[in-house]
């Protein structure tokens, strides 16, 4: 597995996404009830951004700000990275590394197709150097 698309294929390409005007306490439940750290942020099928557990935890309880009375809107990540099903994973580790996130929506121009972790990558990772080493092992019998 080398490419996003065929970690899409063996993960789904379930997205849980809320919109900009809802509360942070209705994303707060969702992703609770998801069980994700993350939601997309869409707009009549459009990504406009993202929101996350990071968002919440710096944004609204560090800055005192109220779940009820927040939108999501205001606390949401608007300059979202993003990647095809073409990027190798090696390289998406390498971004999600440097820009410090820990999701990537992944899309095909304006149509998003799913969404990778950072765990979702280090999971394919290490899966891919097990059949290496499993390769290797054959070969030194």
């Amino acid at each position: 597995m080398h490419r996003v698309g065929d970690l899409l294929s063996d993960k789904g390409s379930n997205i849980f996404s809320i919109a900009p005007a809802a509360t942070v306490a209705e994303a707060v439940d969702l992703m609770a009830e998801k069980s994700v750290g993350s939601l997309l942020v869409m707009q009549e099928g459009a990504l406009c951004g993202i929101v996350t557990e990071r968002d919440y935890a710096r944004k609204v309880v560090a800055g005192g700000l109220s779940t009820e009375n927040t939108c999501v809107a205001d606390i949401m990540t608007a300059d979202v990275f993003t990647t095809g099903v073409e990027q190798h994973i090696d390289e998406c580790m390498m971004l999600m590394t440097e820009k410090r996130i820990r999701h990537l929506p992944v899309v095909d121009g304006e149509q998003v197709l799913g969404l990778i972790s950072i765990g979702d990558i280090v999971k394919a990772i290490v899966s891919d150097n097990q059949r290496a080493i499993g390769a290797l092992d054959q070969h030194a019998d």
